[in-house]
C-alpha cells in the first residue's frame, strides 16, 4: 500500500472518554483504519502495567484492542501489540537518577523513581511533607509496588523515569525553569490523569518522547513523517503534534495547546474519528 499512513492517538483525554472507555464509534474507526492498510498506534504516558490495567477495567486486553503498536511511558517503550513484544525500551542510569533527584531535592519537590521497563509500576518515593493530594493518591493506587526512599534504600541501577508531582496552578514558567535545569534529559510536562489539575514533571532518557518513538516506528515501517497523523489533548502530546505531518487536538485539549487543527469534537464526542475523517483516511 503506497499511501499507507501511521495514525497515532493519545489515550487519556483523547481516545479514552472521561469514563475511561473507548466509544464504539472510535473503536470501529480504528478497525477501519487497519482494514484499509494503515498502521494504528497509541502513544501514552501510561506505563505498560497501567495501560493493561485500564484495558482490564474495560473488560478487554491488549490483543483485542485494534492497535498495531503501543508507545508507552511517553516514548520510553514501544510494544508490538499483536505479538505483545517490547521492541524498543530506554532507561536512565543510576548516576542520572542521582542528578535528577538532586535537582528535585533542591526545589523541594515530591518525586518518584520508577524501575526500568517492563517493571515501571514499581517505584520509590520521596515526600517533603507538603500538602500534595495527587502525589499521595498515586501512592495509594500503587501501594503494593511503592516504597519510601530512605538514606538506607539503594537507588535502582537504572530507571525508566523520575516523576515529580506538583500541586495545581503551577505556571508554565516554573515548568520551563525545571526543563532548563534538566535540559540534558527529556523533560515532559503533563496534566495529572488522576485529579486533572496537578502538574506531572516526568524526566526520561534524552531519546524518550512520543515524537522520537513515533519517528523511530515510522522509520521501521518506511512511512515518511508527511504520512503520519497524530491526535492528542495535553502538554505531553506537543512534540508529537509538531512532528506529525497532520495533527489534531480534540476540543477538550489544554487551552495553551495551539498545535495543529482544533476539533469541535471532544474525547467524549468521537474526536479521534473526526481526526481520521479530516485526514482523509476513512474514504
Amino acid at each position: 500500500m503506497t499511501d499507507r499512513h501511521l495514525f497515532v492517538t493519545d489515550l487519556d483525554g483523547t481516545l479514552f472518554t472521561d469514563d475511561k472507555i473507548v466509544s464504539e464509534r472510535d473503536l470501529e474507526t480504528l478497525h477501519r483504519l487497519r482494514r484499509s492498510g494503515h498502521v494504528v498506534a497509541a502513544a501514552t504516558g501510561r506505563s505498560l502495567y497501567s495501560f493493561e490495567r485500564a484495558l482490564a477495567a474495560m473488560g478487554t486486553n491488549t490483543g483485542s484492542l485494534p492497535l498495531d503498536f503501543l508507545i508507552f511511558s511517553t516514548g520510553a517503550g514501544v510494544l508490538r501489540s499483536v505479538e505483545n513484544e517490547i521492541v524498543r525500551h530506554l532507561a536512565i542510569s543510576r548516576s542520572d537518577v542521582v542528578r535528577i533527584t538532586a535537582c528535585f531535592e533542591q526545589l523541594q519537590l515530591d518525586y518518584m523513581i520508577h524501575k526500568p521497563i517492563p517493571d515501571t509500576h514499581h517505584f520509590m518515593f520521596r515526600t517533603h511533607g507538603r500538602d500534595n493530594p495527587d502525589f499521595f493518591q498515586r501512592i495509594g493506587l500503587y501501594h503494593s509496588f511503592a516504597s519510601p526512599l530512605t538514606s538506607n534504600a539503594p537507588v535502582f541501577e537504572s530507571a525508566t523515569q523520575v516523576l515529580a508531582i506538583m500541586p495545581p496552578k503551577v505556571s508554565l514558567k516554573q515548568v520551563a525553569q525545571i526543563q532548563k535545569k534538566l535540559s540534558e534529559y527529556s523533560v515532559v510536562h503533563a496534566t495529572s490523569p488522576l485529579d486533572h489539575q496537578s502538574a506531572w514533571i516526568e524526566v526520561f532518557h534524552p531519546r524518550a518522547s512520543k515524537s522520537i518513538a513515533a519517528a523511530w516506528l515510522a522509520n521501521q515501517l518506511n512511512i515518511p513523517p508527511a504520512r503520519v497523523v497524530a491526535v492528542g489533548n495535553d502538554y505531553n502530546d506537543q512534540d508529537l503534534l509538531v512532528w506529525a505531518g497532520q495533527s489534531f487536538q480534540v476540543a477538550n485539549a489544554a487551552p495553551e495547546l495551539k498545535i495543529g487543527t482544533r476539533l469541535p469534537q471532544s474525547n467524549n464526542e468521537n474526536g479521534v474519528t473526526r481526526a481520521a475523517q479530516l485526514a482523509g483516511l476513512l474514504g
